[in-house]
């Protein structure tokens, strides 16, 4: 009895944690550009150059949680139901 209640209380502790990020902070750096908004390229003697915009993130360097996104499809679909 005592094993599944602490691990209802360990996915409860990640979930309401991972909850509390999304409402800190909704952004995280972008995972295909890691952060710059740009590949980094090389160019023939080593050196980093800038490359192309990124495309995922629209070259902000940062993306919308996926706990965030949830949330806010949540609550465009309650407002817009409740009208």
């Amino acid at each position: 009895m005592v094993l599944p209640a602490l691990a209802i209380a360990c996915l409860l502790l990640i979930t309401l944690s991972y909850a509390a990020v999304c409402a800190g902070q909704p952004f995280a750096t972008c995972r295909h550009c890691h952060g710059l908004g740009f590949q980094l390229k090389t160019d023939r003697k080593g050196h980093p150059k800038r490359g192309k915009d990124c495309r995922r993130c629209k070259n902000t360097g940062l993306r919308i949680r996926k706990g965030r996104h949830l949330w806010n499809l949540w609550t465009r679909t309650r407002d817009n139901g409740t009208r």
